[in-house]
């Protein structure tokens, strides 16, 4: 009898979720079909629209337009929610998960503002758990479905007092400790340009709607890559910046590795636009705790020549043909216009992965993380990775033993807990080490900035949940609060496909297999380079990177 109410109970809960879900796709479904009817509405009631052309111009040339008066922020936002129908993204990308129907309040206002802000009329997509008000906020977690948001995140008011309209909301992995982009709820989304691959993550639905043409600007969020790994993979310019220049309000687990919410678009100059809208007295009004600093477009437009450092592999996971080709070729286009490159080569980079930056994730053990899902559903894409972070301590540490002569230590040791207050301090301190011997290194060589790979060609669906530690060469950055952003250069050739057969890696384990499998049959996909400098240095990161756009 027992065991039977056992059994009735789990699957009365397993219903419970189940109906929750299918309410949660009902709810989306209802709101992609308001935001069809008012796109075909605006259209019938205004048939002189130049859709097409308004959805051609980049975002520089948009926001020129809407200042002037030549184009109306109604013609602008209606063309863009069209698009998002048009791209059928909720039969095949799969990208968007809510309509935010205020954006037609927040029309009205914005053209009631007496002062034209920076993003006057600019539609804007916003990442699933950055909140906004009067939605959810899931995180891809059945348990947050009900909990809707009384009030916008501070970004998304600032976004709005410069007259952005943010209009979307795209999807994510869940809990966004996956760089796929799936979950139970709303499902996988897909690649806009191929559909067997993924498109990243965390922020991969900002990636698949605006590399497919239904947003001109979107917010993510980067914890090891979460910006840099979907911009890398759909061919678009992403900025990771220093931590707490612009608002982020961490989940609770995360302790010695620093995120932060940051924009995507396809251009770096649309990045730049962002950012000095964002970098403004309305957020250091709502913010106090974000330094004052507004953005220097003198360091920006600056033609002075650099001294760049670079990199073609970080050493703990060898690059693929065409992240490598990608760092040569750019190195050599930096060479020829006048600037100075210099070797670098990150220092004691396994220690940085296996204990700065996995310890430091997930120092109470990824205890938090697996509560999380008490009463929930595990997603498949996240399943390898779950089923490690919640094994016992003991376990993962006989395992760690028996598996150091297979694989690197990353999978069993790193995820065990600082035990104590002592370690947790210890953590801290061997993070703010690191940190004081990488910027010797860096100033020792004179660098301005740092050329770097960025992970890509885009992984096949179902790759990157089992190959987490391949976020080396972002979360470098992220241990360190550099601001990194990325800038595609170039796409896969049948060259680089016909090089990666004899792809091994540099430890020839499991991991460097998966690797190679994960890139496989990208031909004509984007790849993308890496740009950093040195913290509260955003404007003179995108000037390099606006550099290298360039060049490319």
């Amino acid at each position: 009898g027992s065991a039977v109410a056992v059994v009735l109970l789990k699957w009365l809960g397993h219903r419970q979720i189940q109906e929750k879900m299918e309410e949660a796709r009902r709810t989306r479904d209802l709101a992609l079909e308001q935001m069809e009817k008012a796109a075909r509405r605006f259209k019938q009631e205004n048939p002189g629209t130049q859709t097409a052309h308004i959805l051609s111009l980049t975002m520089m040339e948009l926001a020129e337009k809407l200042k002037e008066g030549s184009l109306s922020p109604e013609s602008v936002l209606y063309s863009y929610m069209g698009k998002v129908k048009a791209l059928e993204v909720t039969r095949e990308v799969n990208c968007v998960i809510d309509f935010i129907q205020g954006c037609e309040d927040q029309l009205q206002k914005v053209k009631q503002q007496k002062e034209k802000g920076l993003l006057y009329g600019i539609p804007i997509s916003i990442k699933d758990h950055i909140n906004c008000k009067g939605h959810v906020s899931s995180g891809g977690m059945v348990k947050f479905l009900g909990q809707v948001k009384e009030e916008d995140s501070v970004i998304v008011q600032v976004l709005k007092s410069q007259g952005a309209i943010p209009f979307v909301k795209t999807n994510i992995p869940q809990t966004m400790i996956n760089y796929d982009c799936s979950n139970p709820i709303f499902g996988q989304t897909l690649h806009p340009l191929n559909h067997q691959k993924s498109p990243g993550g965390s922020s991969g639905g900002e990636g698949a709607l605006i590399a497919g043409g239904g947003s001109i600007l979107g917010i993510g969020s980067d914890i090891a890559g979460s910006i840099r790994l979907p911009s890398s993979f759909c061919g678009l310019c992403g900025l990771k910046p220093t931590g707490n220049r612009i608002r982020y309000i961490p989940t609770t687990f995360v302790l010695a590795v620093t995120g932060m919410l940051g924009p995507m678009a396809r251009d770096v100059d649309s990045l730049a636009l962002c950012m000095k809208a964002l970098l403004c007295q309305e957020m250091f009004r709502l913010d106090p705790t974000v330094p004052p600093i507004p953005f220097d477009e003198e360091v920006y437009t600056s033609s002075k020549p650099l001294r760049i450092g670079y990199y073609e592999g970080d050493g703990y996971f060898q690059p693929t043909p065409s992240m490598k080709r990608a760092v040569q070729q750019t190195r050599k286009l930096l060479q020829d216009a006048g600037h100075t490159l210099v070797p670098f080569a990150p220092p004691k980079i396994d220690y940085v992965i296996d204990e700065l930056f996995t310890r430091g994730l997930f120092s109470d053990g990824a205890a938090h993380l697996v509560d999380c899902f008490k009463g929930d559903i595990v997603d498949p894409n996240l399943k390898s990775q779950f089923n490690t972070y919640r094994l016992p301590v003991l376990v993962k540490r006989i395992l760690a033993i028996i598996l150091k002569p297979i694989v690197r230590m990353h999978t069993a040791v790193s995820i065990s807990s600082c035990r104590s207050a002592k370690s947790l301090w210890g953590q801290h301190g061997a993070v703010a080490a690191y940190c004081t011997e990488f910027i010797a290194k860096w100033k020792k060589l004179r660098l301005d900035v740092i050329l770097c790979p960025a992970l890509g060609p885009a992984f096949n669906h179902g790759c990157a949940g089992k190959l987490f530690a391949a976020t080396s060469y972002t979360n470098l950055y992220n241990v360190l609060n550099f601001p990194a952003g990325v800038v595609p250069v170039s796409t896969v050739t049948k060259a680089d496909e016909e090089e990666l057969k004899h792809y091994r890696g540099h430890y020839g384990d499991p991991w460097d297999k998966r690797l190679k499998e994960a890139v496989e049959g990208a031909v004509g996909l984007p790849v993308a380079v890496q740009c950093v400098a040195l913290p509260w240095q955003e404007e003179l990161c995108l000037r390099f990177m606006k550099e290298v756009e360039t060049l490319a």
